[in-house]
C-alpha cells in the first residue's frame, strides 16, 4: 500500500496531520527518528500524543510521555507506566499485536476500536502508531495519537477494532517519499 492510500484511510484530521509530518520528518530515511521530530510542529495535538519506549522491547515497553487527553481517554494518568499495566486482559491482546507489528515492521498502523482499556467501554478510540527509529532500522519509540470520538455514534463490540491498517507493504516508504506524503 502506498503512503497515500495510507493516508487517505487515515478517519481524522488530526491523524493526517500528524502522518503528514512524520513523513516530512523522515526526510530520504524509512522513518524518522525521534530526534527529528518537533510536537511544537503540531501544537494541537499535543494533548493526543504519547510516546511509547520500546528499547528494550515490546515486554518491557512503557510510556514515557502521554498527553493530557490521555487521562480521559485511558482513565488514568499513564505517563511512566510500562504499557502492558496499562492494556490488560483482551485489550492487552489487541495493543500487544499492534505495537509489536509496528516494531517488527517499522511501518505505521492506525484504527478505531472500542473499549481501548478495562472499564472504558464508552470510549471509542481513533488511534495512530507511527514508528522512531535512531538509526533508521531498528524501531526504537512508537508515536501515538489516540484521540476519543463520540460514542453515541458508533456500536462495536467491546475491544473490536473497525478499522486496521497495519500491513502496509515495504513500497510504503519510496512512495510516501514521491507523493510527499500528501
Amino acid at each position: 500500500m502506498s503512503g497515500r492510500a495510507f493516508r487517505a484511510q487515515l478517519v481524522t484530521h488530526g491523524q493526517r496531520e500528524l502522518f503528514d509530518y512524520w513523513c516530512l520528518s523522515a526526510g530520504p530515511r524509512s522513518m524518522p527518528a525521534r530526534t527529528d521530530f518537533d510536537p511544537l510542529s503540531v501544537p494541537r495535538l499535543l494533548p493526543h500524543i504519547g510516546l511509547i519506549d520500546v528499547r528494550e522491547g515490546i515486554d518491557q515497553a512503557s510510556f514515557r510521555l502521554a498527553g493530557t487527553q490521555l487521562y480521559s481517554v485511558y482513565g488514568c494518568e499513564i505517563t511512566g507506566k510500562r504499557v502492558a499495566d496499562v492494556f490488560s486482559g483482551t485489550q492487552g491482546e489487541y495493543w500487544g499485536r499492534i505495537h509489536s507489528r509496528v516494531v517488527e515492521q517499522g511501518l505505521p498502523a492506525h484504527g478505531v476500536v472500542q473499549g481501548p482499556v478495562s472499564e472504558r467501554d464508552h470510549v471509542i478510540l481513533f488511534w495512530l502508531r507511527l514508528p522512531f527509529s535512531s538509526d533508521g532500522a531498528l524501531v526504537d519509540t512508537i508515536l501515538c495519537l489516540d484521540v476519543a470520538g463520540p460514542s453515541g455514534s458508533v456500536q462495536l463490540r467491546k475491544g473490536t477494532p473497525v478499522m486496521h491498517y497495519a500491513a502496509l507493504r515495504s513500497n510504503l516508504r519510496a512512495q510516501a517519499q514521491r507523493a510527499h506524503c500528501c
